[in-house]
């Protein structure tokens, strides 16, 4: 049997896609929330509606699949997941917490602390907090503590309105996470100054009576003279920067409010909200220090340097928002290494690829996307990679492609040459491959799956496993207008396969690697079973 019938490939068979099944969730009966069918007032008419997409439940794979099967599909599926598509998944979550509900826990908590999509971690938790399993309940009140507010927030919205219901473990999570955040009194102040609506939002959703502080700073705009808010105002009325600078420092007013507060931005206020931000943070607003000269300053320039070195040890930083943050912010070279050595250091956390692999990245005609995305996984391979690591562009001839450092850099030079056009042999590099028997346990191919000439992939892949002695595994990243075409000629040769979309979300690659780290799917379900789900702290 093939693989990619035992994962995210099985959807293919029907005439959606998985996205096409599950997306969409709101509204199931097709109606849009607040749309009515009365005449309008002015015109005497019938209001047009919009027609909105039904819902078609996720269902698993058939009969005669195995639970391991099962669980390949599961896994699969969520590793592919763009990023910001918080609302796309509840049909997979809810089908799986029923089918499997000891594998949801479990996965739950290894991709809360493996995984980078942020709308996972939430959909997780709020399926967690609203299942009938109380193991799964004291799991799901664990994770929500490590949540910042506003995806608290989040994760409440998303069960009262999606899951409808919202259990009263839930609201007693919320009010203990709100009560400890209120007696601490700097986090209580630095989250209201980040988020004042998202806190009341909380407050007032949940019907919670705040402290008698929390009352005074959230619902009456009167802020104690102890608290940071009471210094924002201090902070707008005051023009001596000397004593800006240290209202902003002893009070941890971020950038984004200080930059709102205030006029003109001083180098010593600079140095003051640059010290104050974590690293990701900085990460976030490199392209506006830029433009504030913060760069220009030798002395500002050093303190941001040092933040970036604490950037590669902070769990919150994302694998690859550093490197986005260098394009954007069009760095000096020296800043965009920094920046760079940050994205290698967190892309190493999520694991390592100990066997010898292959990248084929496709370059034929309308192939920009792949080239851009081979760029980005070939960068997070090479640096993460134990052992050989050969990356092939191809059209319907195969060109090797070499980098002489493991930044994105040495990887943009690399590919420079590199242009799409000329027709499709994916096959192609593989052959290149067993003539100079360069011998491989992954292949990471990233096309369209258009292969319209010779050598054929599947083809080929059965003389190279013969003559070098190796079966590969094969992930398949799908990019631009993607067919099957690959998939059905590996079907056809009993080739098993794995396949992950690529929707242009460049936050998600990180995703990859658990899918190619591992030397087999079952080492991968291993650790995940292996991982305990969280213990609920006792109030």
């Amino acid at each position: 049997m093939a693989r990619h019938e035992s994962c995210v490939t099985v959807l293919r068979k029907g005439k959606k896609t998985m996205f096409g099944q599950i997306k969409n969730f709101f509204n199931p009966d097709g109606k849009k929330a607040g749309s009515s069918s009365k005449k309008s007032k002015k015109s005497g008419k019938k209001k047009p509606e919009k027609k909105e997409k039904r819902v078609e439940t996720f269902k698993f794979p058939g009969e005669g699949k195995s639970e391991q099967d099962i669980r390949l599909f599961m896994l699969n599926t969520f590793l592919m997941t763009p990023h910001g598509q918080l609302d796309t998944v509840k049909s997979l979550h809810q089908e799986m917490v029923k089918n499997d509900p000891v594998f949801y826990g479990h996965l739950a908590s290894w991709y809360n602390q493996k995984g980078e999509v942020r709308d996972h971690k939430e959909v997780f938790t709020a399926h967690l907090l609203t299942s009938s399993d109380d193991m799964h309940r004291q799991a799901g009140c664990a994770l929500l503590e490590k949540f910042p507010p506003y995806q608290v927030s989040r994760i409440m919205d998303y069960c009262k309105i999606s899951l409808k219901k919202f259990p009263q473990v839930a609201r007693t999570a919320v009010i203990q996470y709100l009560r400890k955040r209120e007696k601490d009194t700097d986090w209580f102040d630095s989250s209201v100054i980040r988020g004042r609506k998202v806190m009341k939002h909380l407050y007032a959703s949940l019907r919670i009576k705040p402290s008698e502080r929390a009352q005074q700073i959230l619902f009456e705009n009167n802020p104690p003279e102890d608290s940071s808010l009471y210094s924002l105002k201090l902070l707008a009325k005051e023009e001596e920067p000397a004593k800006q600078a240290k209202i902003v420092f002893d009070h941890k007013i971020p950038y984004p409010v200080a930059v709102g507060a205030i006029k003109k931005i001083t180098p010593s206020l600079m140095i003051a909200l640059i010290n104050n931000m974590s690293p990701q943070e900085l990460i976030n607003n490199m392209a506006s220090l830029k433009k504030r000269g913060a760069f220009e300053n030798p002395e500002i320039k050093s303190i941001i340097e040092e933040k970036l070195g604490e950037a590669g040890k902070d769990k919150r930083v994302s694998t690859m928002k550093a490197r986005v943050a260098s394009k954007v912010a069009g760095l000096s070279q020296e800043l965009t290494d920094n920046l760079e050595q940050v994205a290698l250091e967190k892309a190493k956390e999520k694991g390592t690829i100990k066997n010898p692999a292959a990248i084929f990245v496709d370059k034929s005609g309308s192939m920009d996307i792949a080239i851009e995305v081979g760029k980005a996984v070939a960068t997070m391979c090479s640096a993460i990679a134990e052992n050989d690591l050969f990356v092939y562009a191809f059209d319907n001839m195969a060109f090797p492609v070499t980098a002489k450092g493991k930044d994105m850099a040495a990887w943009e030079k690399a590919f420079s040459v590199i242009k799409a056009g000329g027709s499709t042999s994916i096959g192609v590099a593989l052959e290149i491959m067993r003539r100079k028997k360069e011998r491989v346990e992954h292949i990471i191919i990233i096309t369209d799956e258009d292969e319209n000439a010779t050598p054929l992939f599947a083809e080929t892949y059965k003389k190279y496993s013969e003559e070098l002695f190796t079966y590969p595994a094969i992930l398949i990243v799908k990019v631009g207008h993607a067919i099957n075409k690959l998939e059905k000629e590996l079907d056809s040769k009993g080739i098993e396969y794995v396949t992950y979309n690529f929707k242009g979300d460049y936050y998600s690659l990180p995703n990859l690697i658990p899918l190619i780290n591992q030397p087999t799917r079952l080492d991968l379900l291993m650790e995940i079973m292996s991982t305990p789900l969280p213990v609920r702290e006792v109030a």
